[in-house]
């Protein structure tokens, strides 16, 4: 028996050994940035690109194309996120999530304090819905191609203190869109909540035209801009919008749980904080005088989220900006723009059996395609994509049944052939 146990015992621990070896040579074969030094990267150099595939621990058995659900992150992240969680327990640090604000600041044109930390989309989104001074029959414009994660906050404030909410479909170009919602103001309308990119066909709304129309009205602009950032040069202060949610784990390729709200300086009087605690603060309050003092609110953004974060899930946020940095955004919004407009040449030479529901216009038009097949219903051939090993997107949103594609750097011209070759088969 002892021989036998202690065989087994150095079996096993070789092979926890051997997994371990492996697991590190794989991050560290790939924890190196890949770099364009700075230059222009011509958007199907697919020698470039592969070698930018490779820093995926994607599995090459899947052709996923699903990036507007989750971006995969790369092994420079990944290892990130371990050493960061590792600093905090080994050695008992505390804190260091504060950096990623600038960070995140610089990346999206706006400033250090008109940055909250959030655990995603959702957060801001309800932030910003709840902190909007609204009283019952104000109105608010949307969508009808909204995302659960800005549909219902707002409709739950609609049934909690009576808001009305106005919707318009967008149209296929910038222009007729922002006609619809100018069409919809009136003496009620207080706010404007719209995505710039709507989860459900990826067409790019005229951000910043729509929040200068809203500035025009007097009226509150909010962004969902789940899709913005990694996908779009995007520029805030630009936009001109007076909040703009987001996340970290979709384009900008970070890890799950980390997002961001913009809130612009001047406006966060105006947005009341309801979710407070440490550091939303400005460190005045006193428990031991009577009566109590509650001091006031941190003259920043951080009044809007309070605690501890992850200073491990924040190190992996700034190492997908260091990563995303180091190719370059142009590069890769020109990579991930060619892979989406192939995605609509491929779609559209299918003639009148297949609807594209993405304009083509080529403002309105990036990284994001939803479509439908005429004579198959939208549910069956997911499942049958699922079948062939091919990651896409359903859209039951708003009785919309429909399809959706959503390409990124990791992906190619020969995984976007795989789906078009089903297509033609079914």
């Amino acid at each position: 028996m002892k021989p036998n146990r202690r065989n087994f015992i150095k079996q096993t621990a070789g092979t926890l050994l051997a997994g371990i070896a492996m697991s590190d040579f794989l991050l560290a074969e790939n924890t190196t940035l890949i770099s364009s030094q700075g230059k222009k990267i011509v958007a199907d150099d697919e020698k470039f690109w592969s070698m930018v595939r490779q820093q995926f621990p994607l599995t090459k058995d899947v052709a996923y194309l699903n990036n507007g659900t989750m971006g995969p992150s790369p092994y420079p992240v990944i290892e990130a996120v371990r050493k960061g969680m590792m600093d905090g327990d080994q050695f008992g640090n505390y804190g260091g999530w504060e950096a990623s604000q600038k960070k995140l600041a610089n990346f999206v044109g706006a400033n250090e304090d008109e940055i909250a930390l959030t655990h995603n989309v959702t957060d801001g989104i309800n932030i910003a819905c709840w902190g909007l001074p609204l009283q019952k029959g104000d109105e608010v414009i949307m969508t009808t191609h909204e995302h659960v994660g800005n549909a219902f906050p707002w409709l739950n404030r609609q049934k909690l203190d009576g808001i009305v909410l106005k919707t318009f479909t967008p149209a296929s170009t910038a222009a007729e869109t922002l006609n619809r919602i100018s069409s919809l103001i009136n003496k009620k309308t207080r706010a404007i909540a719209v995505p710039h990119i709507p989860c459900t066909q990826g067409q790019i709304l005229p951000a910043k035209e729509i929040s200068k129309l809203g500035k025009e009205k007097g009226l509150f602009v909010f962004i969902d801009g789940a899709h913005g950032p990694g996908m779009l040069l995007l520029d805030i202060h630009d936009i001109g919008c007076d909040m703009y949610a987001s996340c970290c784990h979709k384009w900008m390729l970070g890890p799950k749980g980390t997002g961001f709200l913009y809130v612009k300086k001047d406006f966060q009087n105006t947005l009341q904080t309801y979710f407070v605690g440490g550091g939303s603060d400005n460190a005045k309050w006193n428990m031991a005088t009577n009566p109590v003092q509650m001091g006031d609110y941190a003259s920043s953004a951080h009044r809007y989220y309070g605690g501890t974060q992850s200073a491990g899930l924040y190190k992996g946020v700034d190492a997908s900006i260091d990563f995303i940095e180091n190719i370059g955004m142009q590069n890769i919004h020109d990579r991930i723009k060619m892979l989406g407009g192939y995605v609509q040449q491929k779609l559209l030479e299918f003639g009148d059996k297949i609807e594209l529901i993405t304009p083509i216009e080529e403002q309105s038009r990036c990284a994001v395609n939803g479509f439908r097949i005429k004579g198959i219903e939208y549910d069956k051939f997911y499942a049958k994509a699922s079948e062939n090993k091919i990651r896409i997107r359903m859209v039951p949103e708003n009785g919309l049944n429909s399809l959706r594609i959503s390409t990124h750097i990791y992906n190619t011209k020969s995984e976007v052939d795989k789906l078009i070759d089903l297509i033609g088969k079914v």
